[in-house]
């Protein structure tokens, strides 16, 4: 029987302290495209920043992504689901991030800008994630097409003061110093009913694999939801497996173990 495997990428696939994909993974997912089965990214990052994947896109294994934490999904060339955050929230946030001097990025259909850097920019994105530099806009061209997610640099309790202005916005986390924010309802789990929509494949047969907050949709909704050794104990709470950790052939045993492989 043919699984959907998806698979998120930072502290999942690529790991944190090498900022590669481990050997034993990229077997792994080789093998498990040879036995019949699917491969999806599911990530947070928009296209324009998915710069830590190319041990596996050259290998022509992956099948469709789900970005921007369900917000734009595509399949090759195909954009098979897009949800932009309404304008009048966009400039809401926007307009407290400007206020209060917040670093913010704004992810459009094709660009990603950033207003108001600082150095949790540098040191998170760059320096830890090892993100490509991002242009720095003011808000007004930022703001000049649709945006389907926007990432402030705030705490949870600056989240709390910009809450009640953005009620049709959906808010993830899975780093302390920033949160996620789309259009509401897109989530991951929404994107894998949107790649199996489009793919024709049933609930029953897929698996998702995570390690943070903004993973626990997917790992609950899937039939089976593995989480990483490295994952936060909230994520590993929701999952129907915990596995090793990215850096210890986590991928690797886990497919082993549920006969992928």
């Amino acid at each position: 029987m043919t699984k959907a495997l998806f698979f998120d990428i930072d502290g999942t696939l690529v790991s944190f302290g090498t900022h590669s994909i481990p050997e034993s993974t990229i077997e792994a997912l080789k093998a498990a495209k040879n036995n019949g089965h699917k491969i999806f990214i599911s990530t947070g990052r928009p296209k324009a920043i998915i710069n830590n994947l190319s041990q596996i896109q050259s290998l022509g294994i992956i099948d469709g992504y789900i970005t921007m934490n369900g917000a734009y999904c595509f399949v090759g060339d195909k954009v098979i689901y897009k949800s932009a955050i309404p304008h009048n929230e966009v400039m809401e946030l926007g307009h407290f991030c400007e206020k209060h001097n917040y670093a913010c990025i704004f992810v459009a259909e094709h660009t990603i800008s950033v207003c108001q850097p600082n150095h949790l920019v540098k040191e998170i994105f760059y320096d830890y994630l090892h993100v490509d530099e991002i242009p720095t806009k003011t808000l007004a061209d930022a703001t000049n097409s649709d945006i389907f997610q926007i990432t402030p640099f705030i705490t949870a309790e600056q989240e709390t003061e910009i809450h009640h202005a953005i009620p049709n916005c959906e808010i993830g986390r899975w780093f302390p110093a920033f949160a996620d924010i789309t259009a509401i309802g897109n989530t991951k789990q929404k994107g894998i009913d949107e790649i199996i929509n489009y793919f024709g494949i049933k609930l029953e047969d897929t698996m998702s694999f995570g390690d943070g907050g903004n993973d626990i949709s997917m790992l609950r909704h899937a039939a089976i939801g593995v989480a990483m050794g490295n994952a936060n104990d909230d994520v590993k709470a929701v999952a129907d497996y915990i596995t090793t950790s990215v850096d210890e052939d986590g991928i690797k045993n886990a497919l082993t173990h549920f006969g992928i492989i």
